[in-house]
């Protein structure tokens, strides 16, 4: 196994961490490798991988009909102003 050193942390980062790890009755050490193998698994999501969380996410919406947002963001851009600087 390898190891990192990270230097110059904030302390409230510290503290953060070190909070965070005993809400999970975890060590500090513990809940950083957690974090940093998380991090590292998320960075290579394959497009199979991609593909199964997007039909997850589809399956949570359902199929609930969702609104045009056209209007929304043209209500949105007209409101901040002149409009025919937009076109």
């Amino acid at each position: 196994m390898s190891q990192i050193l990270v230097r110059n942390l904030d302390r409230k980062v510290v503290r953060a961490l070190k909070a965070r790890a005993a809400r999970k009755g975890r060590s500090l050490q513990t809940e950083v490798k957690s974090i940093l193998e998380q991090a590292a698994s998320e960075a290579k999501l394959d497009p199979a991988a991609a593909k199964r969380l997007a039909l997850r996410i589809q399956k949570l919406i359902g199929k609930r009909p969702l609104p045009d947002s056209t209007r929304i963001i043209r209500e949105a851009r007209d409101s901040r102003g002149d409009p025919g600087r937009w076109v």
